[in-house]
């Protein structure tokens, strides 16, 4: 088995992270998953959530991920995400406007994509 796997998280406007890494977890249809070095093969449908990235000098990567697929294999995954950021690029405040205001809006979609956002800046 490898001692790591590398990773690509993709947003649809742009590449938001890639490197080298030793466990992700991730959200799924099927629930939360963890990958790592040597996993069986897989493709699945991305749910909203944080997705933590391992990285293999030991740091952690969070981003809150909207939607998109997973695949694994050869040691290579791909997040492909419709919407993605990383933690470190989430404006709290902005967020916490953004659930306040979905919420008195009734806004399901809205709500869920603020919630994400601050679960991930809560995880890092």
């Amino acid at each position: 088995m490898a001692a790591e796997l590398h990773v690509e998280l993709v947003a649809a406007d742009r590449s938001v992270w890639s490197g080298e890494a030793t466990l992700v977890v991730a959200r799924t249809a099927s629930g939360d998953i963890g990958v790592m070095p040597g996993h069986q093969p897989l493709l699945g449908v991305l749910e909203s959530g944080p997705v933590m990235i391992r990285t293999s000098d030991g740091g952690t990567v969070v981003a809150a991920v909207h939607g998109g697929f997973v695949s694994f294999a050869d040691n290579k995954l791909s997040l492909l995400a419709e919407i993605a950021e990383l933690s470190d690029e989430i404006d709290v405040q902005r967020a916490e406007r953004a659930l306040e205001r979905a919420k008195s809006d009734a806004d399901a979609s809205a709500e869920r994509r603020a919630d994400v956002r601050l679960r991930a800046v809560a995880t890092r």
